[in-house]
């Protein structure tokens, strides 16, 4: 396949590495602790209800992968071996990523800890060819921490971060301007940002398959199917996507959740389990100097039906004695004596308050919540 050569060098004006860690948590253990390399290993707490945190590519040829239950995993993988996950180490390595990264440019977006995407179209080095950046980031990468890291460049964050995946573990792909057309006719619609399991689905019924296929529908057309998505889609089908790469966020909430060991119906256990919420939201709060007026609850059923209730006050969400008694009001609006609560979680956003507001106002907001422990996949 011509389109993908690491001996070439894109042409155009912006040049965009995406470096994404092999295996990160997993490799990390397996460097830290010798006698687990080259075993099937998968990082996440052994409990009824653990999730995968990372799986080695040992585990992985067995159908074990992040997100899915312990159990499973367990049940695939007889041999597997539960390795209880260090964030603070992962903290420091993926520190040491960072250091590595901005001595080439300080245009970098972290999307996790183990991977982000760097702009070199300017960079301090003063290097012509962006492959050849990449190139040095992952050798420095595995001197400097022993591990390995794939690594895809392109004019675009699309296509650098599909390049990252496409020759894993220790892989190095360049997608050109010029070939990235038909690189994306021939690529699988799953494959494309935005599209899960639903909507691959979906549009496997429409007959679209393959970015040629999703290139044949009309812009029209996808809004209508696909909403605002719909015109993302229709520019990703033609190798368009402006998005720069942003080295500061601004933060936009602070959460937590938590999932249970049993489900909870009792309400003195689940107001327990509230009233913890609410301490670790405190901590974070404090942590980030995070100020918000919207407090958000998050409730999981047992079968895995989500809700989201929310209140907005007028003055800045930071201390347990102001959060908790909205918690429980929000709480009271939660029918689950007869379906039990498998997940509770609790986030506060909104920075911003309208003028006008003299009163709490209910809302209904769908926010990104991360677990009690920090970390990423």
């Amino acid at each position: 396949m011509l389109y993908l050569c690491p001996y070439y060098d894109i042409l155009s004006p912006m040049k965009i590495i995406h470096v994404d860690m092999d295996q990160f948590f997993a490799a990390v253990e397996q460097h830290d602790q010798p006698e687990l390399r080259g075993m099937p290993i998968a990082v996440g707490h052994d409990a009824e209800r653990g999730v995968v945190s990372t799986a080695s590519y040992e585990a992985r040829r067995f159908g074990v992968h992040s997100a899915q239950s312990i159990q499973l995993a367990k049940r695939l993988c007889p041999q597997l071996i539960i390795v209880e996950p260090h964030f603070q180490r992962y903290k420091e390595v993926s520190a040491q990523l960072r250091a590595i990264f901005h001595d080439y440019t300080d245009l970098i977006e972290p999307i996790s800890l183990d991977e982000a995407f760097l702009d070199v179209t300017e960079n301090k080095r003063g290097i012509g060819l962006a492959v050849d950046i990449a190139k040095e980031i992952k050798q420095r990468i595995r001197e400097t921490t022993g591990l390995t890291a794939s690594a895809g460049v392109s004019y675009c964050k699309f296509l650098a971060k599909i390049a990252s995946d496409w020759r894993k573990p220790d892989g190095l792909t360049v997608i050109h301007p010029d070939r990235a057309l038909e690189f994306i006719s021939q690529l699988k619609v799953e494959k494309i940002w935005g599209v899960g399991q639903k909507t691959a689905q979906k549009l496997h019924r429409m007959g679209v398959f393959t970015g040629a296929d999703l290139r044949q529908l009309s812009l029209l057309h996808l809004t209508e199917e696909f909403g605002k998505m719909g015109q993302v889609f229709y520019n990703f089908a033609r190798g368009i996507d402006e998005r720069p790469v942003i080295s500061e966020w601004e933060r936009k909430s602070v959460s937590c959740e938590q999932t249970f060991e049993k489900d909870i119906s009792d309400p003195s256990a689940a107001t327990i389990e509230l009233y913890h919420a609410v301490l670790e939201l405190e901590r974070r709060i404090a942590k980030n100097d995070f100020e918000g007026r919207t407090l958000t609850l998050k409730v999981k059923f047992w079968d895995f039906r989500q809700i989201t209730r929310s209140i907005t006050v007028d003055h800045v969400l930071r201390t347990k004695d102001e959060m908790l008694p909205l918690a429980k009001q929000l709480l009271s609006q939660v029918e689950f004596r007869s379906h039990p609560i498998r997940l509770l979680g609790l986030g506060v956003s909104n920075q911003r308050v309208e003028a006008d507001t003299n009163k709490p106002r209910w809302v209904q907001l769908e926010l990104q919540f991360k677990g009690f422990a920090d970390g990423s996949k």
